[in-house]
């Protein structure tokens, strides 16, 4: 029976066999889906987020329109449990009822091993295992802890874990799985992952095995079969070139590749077999029936349509209650604006794991002089925002879900060969988009993609300078890079076993999160400075005699304590003072004359609501900054410390044109040789 009512708006067809059109019943319905990290909706188009994908997950499901037809099978190409900003804090919980309320029926763990290799691997606790797939990022035990409260198996057939058992697949994953549809058709899964994903795992068990993705499906597919599997989908988590390569090698022993890791959306039709990949984040997903062919070979034929999670798409109302009580929590402290920025911050996958990037250089040059380093790099799958953040307000929010990583920022001491080395890794897989692909700070470097991999780099400055080779550099860069992930060996810290030195080494460094927010802290305050001179005359003139902590006017006679006896929010209230301890405060400090900006960090609405608990706070933190003021002061003069607020500049230092609002600019620090 062919679909009932009109065709919805923003469906796309991907692979058409024709047989959709004659208005027969397909014998198999399948969603997909891959790669899912916020659940809230994007500003651009298609927003996404999950309350609209659920409107179209239940429209498959049971929409008018697929009346009487087969039950609807879904599966899921991994990567859910990090990176985003709801999982900086659940270390990925909050998916478990987002996969599970989707329906997925089967999904592959989000993990990949970039190795020069024969068909089979045994990998070694310290082994170049470089993966930025992320279903394994708070390690695998929390891995196997969130895929035991989901409703459906995790597949993962090719990398084996020796102390699970023989065969026992990394995170006590299944290898296959045999599902049946409503039709009772036996649908066999399988599930593969690539060398590259396990490359960027930052916490692995000892002597994995890993095993080609081509040889295992040759070895699993035809037990499914024997097992009774009338159709074969493969579940896998691998770059685009290696799904292609899988269908290749197996000549048409899968019916389909249902992919992940990638995140775009692509089709292509190799050796009889479909091989698809479905967006990212909640953004798109694949629609697709399939038909047995009547000529008796055993045969599919596939008709997919891609679907837009758009606006246009309403949300489904207990999805938007779900997503609320996900995130209510996290929107009060993470949505206020913490700084501002003038021109438009481009941290799109395609450009900054391409070319240099705005967002890239701004970051890079907050980490060299946060470090007072000679150069930064930076690889750029540390950057996930995925869009372009327009002028404006940069919130909490963003910088978090945009560094979402939990690794410190670190400063190094290496050779000038071993920073080469790392240029020659960052762009050895160009033009693929990884995330190895460097934004830099501090120096300059042009390389020629038209070269084979390790001979790319054409020339590299460092401060306007030509790198020497046997030169010692003071280096900021990521700890994931300290340990030798993404290919970067060359920076591996000696604690890890390699030859750079740590300056500031992880237990010590701060996230790049919040480097970026004390850096934005930093221009708010120096913004008050051009009110100072304009305001100082008024201010201490108007400025009434300040009374006693204890509430008592200065010149009375004190009580023998010095301290106050009473908490300052307490002294709020004294009926004594005429005035609450905040306008004393303000009024000793000369806050009650500090104009009125309209870039506050409030959220407007929401303040009555906190007053009185912000204003204690205030209290506190005034209160802790005047007694180390009076204190300071006394113990230096006592054990002659000579301090002042900042070294005198010598002539040409002054490099920074210190404002409140950002504006980084492309510097032509990465160049490509055209042609």
């Amino acid at each position: 029976m062919a679909p009932k009512g009109p065709i919805p708006p923003n469906i796309q067809v991907t692979a058409s066999s024709g047989r959709a059109d004659d208005g027969s019943t397909p014998d198999l319905r399948i969603l997909h889906y891959n790669d899912v990290y916020h659940v809230d909706q994007a500003s651009a188009e298609p927003v996404g987020g999950l309350a609209r994908f659920m409107t179209l997950c239940k429209e498959y499901r049971r929409g008018e329109r697929f009346e009487g037809q087969p039950e609807l099978l879904t599966f899921f190409s991994g990567d859910a449990f990090n990176p985003s900003l709801e999982s900086s804090v659940t270390k990925g919980r909050h998916m478990v009822p987002v996969l599970n309320s989707i329906g997925t029926d089967c999904a592959c763990v989000g993990v990949s091993i970039l190795l020069p290799s024969p068909p089979e691997l045994h990998l070694p606790q310290h082994a170049d295992t470089r993966t930025q797939n992320h279903d394994l990022d708070f390690g695998v035990k929390q891995f196997e802890h969130l895929a035991s409260k989901t409703t459906f198996p995790w597949l993962l057939a090719n990398v084996l874990d020796p102390a699970l058992g023989e065969n026992i697949p990394l995170g006590n994953a299944k290898r296959t799985h045999m599902l049946t549809s409503s039709t009772g058709i036996k649908v066999g899964v399988i599930g593969l992952g690539e060398r590259e994903w396990l490359a960027t795992i930052n916490t692995l068990p000892p002597n994995l095995i890993y095993k080609s993705a081509s040889e295992t499906a040759k070895e699993l597919v035809p037990q499914l079969r024997e097992q009774g599997a009338e159709i074969i989908v493969c579940v896998s988590h691998m770059r685009e070139p290696n799904d292609d390569k899988l269908a290749r090698n197996t000549d048409g022993l899968i019916d389909i590749i249902l992919g992940g890791h990638d995140h775009y959306y692509s089709h292509s039709f190799i050796k009889d077999t479909h091989v698809l990949r479905s967006g990212s984040d909640f953004k798109q997903l694949s629609y697709i029936e399939a038909r047995r062919r009547a000529d008796g070979s055993g045969r599919w034929d596939f008709d997919i349509w891609r679907r837009d999670v758009t606006s246009e798409i309403p949300p489904d109302p207990p999805t938007v209650k779900l997503v609320h009580n996900l995130t209510s929590k996290l929107k009060h402290s993470l949505s206020r604006p913490v700084g501002w920025t003038a021109t438009p911050l481009d941290a799109r996958f395609s450009t900054v794991r391409t070319r240099e990037s705005n967002i890239g250089n701004f970051v890079c040059d907050i980490m060299r002089q946060y470090h007072g380093a000679d150069c930064a790099i930076m690889a750029s799958g540390t950057i996930r925002g995925g869009q372009i953040y327009p002028p404006g307000a940069i919130r909490i929010k963003d910088i978090i879900m945009c560094f979402p990583f939990e690794d410190p920022g670190v400063l190094l001491r290496v050779t000038g060969q071993a920073i080469w080395d790392a240029i020659e890794n960052s762009v050895s897989l160009y033009p693929a988009l990884e995330g190895r692909f460097p934004q830099v700070s501090g120096m300059e470097f042009e390389f020629d993609p038209s070269r084979e991999p390790g001979r790319r780099v054409t020339s590299l400055l460092i401060g306007g300078k030509p790198l020497e080779p046997e030169r010692k550099y003071k280096l900021a860069t990521r700890g994931y890079m300290g340990r030798g992930k993404d290919g970067y060996t060359s920076l591996l810290v000696k604690s890890e076993g390699g030859e750079a030195e740590e300056i500031v080494d992880e237990e010590s460094g701060i996230l790049i999160s919040t480097m970026l927010r004390q850096y934005f802290m930093g221009l708010r305050t120096v913004g008050q400075w051009k009110y100072l001179s304009a305001r100082w005359c008024s201010v201490a003139s108007n400025t009434s005699t300040p009374f006693s902590p204890d509430g008592r006017p200065a010149g009375d006679e004190r009580k023998k304590s010095s301290a106050p006896t009473r908490n300052p929010a307490e002294q709020a209230g004294s009926e004594t003072s005429g005035k609450s301890w905040t306008a004393f405060l303000q009024s000793r400090l000369g806050l009650d004359k500090a104009p009125i900006n309209d870039d506050t960090d409030t959220d407007g609405e929401e303040e009555e609501e906190e007053e009185e608990e912000v204003v204690d706070d205030q209290d506190r933190v005034d209160w802790e900054i005047l007694l180390m003021r009076k204190f300071w002061a006394r113990w230096a003069r006592k054990a002659g410390v000579q301090g002042s607020v900042c070294d005198s500049l010598r002539e040409g230092e002054m490099s920074v044109d210190w404002t409140r609002t950002i504006a980084p600019v492309l510097e032509e620090r990465i160049k490509m040789v055209q042609g």
